[in-house]
């Protein structure tokens, strides 16, 4: 009976490391999925890889224009705020493009350049709006990323979905795939040994 003892609470340990271990490649199985339906598809929409040097050519506020941004289905969350137009000339193409503020600007109002951060205020949003377009007027020649193919006739000043902003969503999740493998194949091969080591603890040798 006490040679029992420690084989029983051995098996229940790796029963419990073996539930770790499926429970982390499981939890790692849909990190993954849900990486795949949302922050790849935008990593692929974003064909701005290139990056090059713009030169500013306009810096508007449409205050007679403003643009509405709808944050929802009702009409309590519809936001309106100025539209910021910004033209630049893209050197390496010697074209006149529309300059975005980032990839989420073109997915959610494409209409305008800059979306302000907050929208509850609207004098605050003015003096936003203003200090940017006070910044592309001071700057005047600045970076931006362009798609080198052409289809895309716009410009970004920053670019979100970079390969390393792909590569570093995708750390944790292999950590947890690579941890709850080992924590598997560890308890595989305690069992085995147990196996192996079995006859001898039935013979008391």
């Amino acid at each position: 009976m006490l040679g029992k003892k420690p084989v029983t609470a051995q098996k229940r340990g790796e029963t419990r490391a073996l539930c770790l271990g499926l429970g982390m490649v499981a939890c790692s199985v849909i990190m993954y999925f849900f990486i795949g339906i949302t922050i790849v598809p935008l990593y692929n929409k974003s064909v701005w890889t290139n990056k090059g040097i713009c030169e500013l050519k306009n810096a508007s506020i449409k205050e007679q224009q403003h643009c509405s941004f709808n944050d929802g289905s009702s009409d309590e969350n519809k936001f309106q705020y100025p539209c910021l137009h910004i033209m630049v000339n893209l050197t390496p193409v010697g074209q006149v493009v529309k300059l975005y503020h980032q990839e989420e600007t073109v997915f959610r109002n494409p209409k305008c350049s800059y979306i302000p951060p907050t929208l509850k205020n609207y004098t605050a949003v003015q003096e936003n709006v203003e200090k940017v377009r006070q910044n592309f007027t001071e700057a005047k020649v600045f970076y931006c990323y362009y798609d080198p193919s052409g289809q895309e006739a716009t410009v970004l000043l920053y670019r979100q979905y970079l390969p390393e902003f792909l590569l570093f969503t995708f750390v944790w999740p292999s950590l947890m795939l690579i941890g709850g493998v080992l924590i598997i194949v560890l308890v595989k091969i305690s069992q085995y040994f147990s196996i192996l080591l079995a006859p001898q603890y039935r013979t008391g040798i």
